[in-house]
């Protein structure tokens, strides 16, 4: 017997499902962390082995040869930093990017985050230290940065959430661009020729109205391989697809309207026909067409990057030696130091100190529902670097030594920074709550 009832709508904006997914994921990211942290100090041996191993792909006269672990650096992360791209491009046309009395504040905070992880970082590796990893503390990790806010719960105001994403997405942009520009090994300048051949092809097949996905997933195949080529990090061909993804739908909403209309009045007069199916496939297929190509595709891969793209990437690379001994290796040596110090003390101090410059000497304004006593309660959070953080030591330090001592300092001062976010918005809210009790 069929069931009459009618199908519950569910709306969720696209701010709210990527709140809520990358939240979701931070739990996640957290197992996956000590899963590697677990086996590479209960089998150490194994666990270098295990991500050493080979993966080999010919096609025609290309050879490609990688281990597991550069191959989750270069061509996961590159779909992690697509989807990134994609909400990088959603918020600049459509959300919190877009108004910029409102974005100015968290706009200026993460750019002072920035600077002052930068900067701080720097300041003690000048005399002799790696000056390559100055890029380092300026990553921002969202989903545990997120899941710290969600601890406090409704100990912080609402609108906190919307300022730290907006805060991350500007990172996120700051990011791409350093890795761009600053992490690049030697440059082939045929296969970067090649790489931008790629990218008028698929300019060129949006121009014409080609809406097939097989030819966009070929070109972005052949993409990634020409800029892992061209010596530029891989991720980037991630970073030009996702500003490449239409943001506008292939059909305009109210021609769409009027098709479905049509297409469902036929659904209605006989439904248990045996047309009624193909009718039903017309109705899915128009109504794909009303939705972006942008949103589409965030919301097919998001899951996919929050759920275990992020997870994988953490278990390949958080697993580091720990003892008290390394520990206070990494946190006196100079890189392990400029790290922590860049994402506990710079990041959070610079990036309050530009939001309110930014108040007092432009027309900027703090977003409705928010003081600068949630600011500095939020800011500290922009220390947890984490997932990203470790990408880029990665890319900055040769030395597997340095590596260690980065990766090390990079888990400590996350957690320090959580636990340091965490308790300034609960004795904020205490002090409201006294306040509001006095008045």
């Amino acid at each position: 017997m069929r069931s009459e009832r009618a199908v519950p709508r569910l709306v969720v904006r696209p701010l709210e499902r990527f709140l809520r997914l990358e939240a979701g994921s931070a739990s996640l990211l957290m197992a996956a962390a000590l899963a590697a942290l677990v086996w590479a100090n209960v089998a150490g041996r194994a666990y270098e082995d295990f991500w050493a191993t080979g993966v080999t792909a010919t096609v025609g006269p290309l050879q490609f040869e990688e281990d597991l672990q550069h191959l989750v650096n270069d061509l996961l992360m590159a779909i992690f930093f697509y989807v990134v791209a994609l909400e990088v491009k959603r918020e600049l046309l459509f959300g919190s990017l877009r108004d910029r009395a409102s974005a100015a504040v968290p706009v200026a905070a993460a750019l002072g985050t920035m600077v002052g992880g930068g900067v701080v970082y720097l300041l003690v590796n000048f005399d002799g230290g790696e000056l390559r990893g100055w890029a380092v503390p300026i990553a921002t990790d969202i989903a545990f940065a997120l899941g710290a806010l969600g601890l406090v719960g409704r100990r912080a105001p609402s609108e906190l959430r919307a300022f730290l994403l907006t805060l991350a997405v500007v990172d996120d942009l700051g990011t791409i661009a350093v890795i761009g520009l600053f992490y690049t090994d030697s440059i082939s300048l045929w296969w970067l020729l090649g790489a931008a051949g790629c990218t008028l092809a698929v300019i060129v097949l949006r121009r014409v109205g080609v809406r097939y996905i097989v030819p966009y997933v070929g070109l972005a195949g052949l993409l990634w391989l020409a800029v892992y080529e061209s010596g530029v990090h891989a991720t980037i061909a991630g970073v030009v697809l996702g500003f490449l993804t239409p943001a506008i739908a292939m059909q305009p909403r109210r021609a769409t309207g009027n098709a479905l209309a049509s297409v469902l009045d036929k659904l209605k007069s006989d439904p248990h026909s045996e047309a009624s199916e193909e009718t039903a496939w017309e109705v899915a297929r128009v109504s794909r067409e009303a939705v972006s190509p942008l949103t589409r595709m965030e919301t097919q891969l998001h899951p996919w990057s929050a759920f275990l793209i992020l997870p994988v990437f953490a278990l390949a690379n958080a697993g580091v030696p720990v003892s008290l001994e390394r520990i206070g290796d990494a946190l006196t040596s100079q890189v392990g130091l400029g790290i922590a110090l860049g994402l506990v003390v710079g990041a959070p101090l610079a990036g309050i100190g530009l939001a309110w410059a930014a108040v007092r000497l432009t027309p900027a304004r703090l977003p409705d529902g928010l003081d600068w006593g949630a600011i500095a309660g939020v800011a500290p959070l922009k220390g947890i670097g984490f997932t990203v953080a470790i990408f880029i030591s990665v890319l900055a330090f040769d030395d597997e030594a340095t590596r260690e001592q980065a990766k090390l300092a990079i888990l400590l001062a996350s957690f320090i920074a959580a636990l340091i976010g965490v308790a300034a918005l609960g004795l904020r809210h205490r002090l409201v709550r006294a306040s509001d009790r006095t008045q």
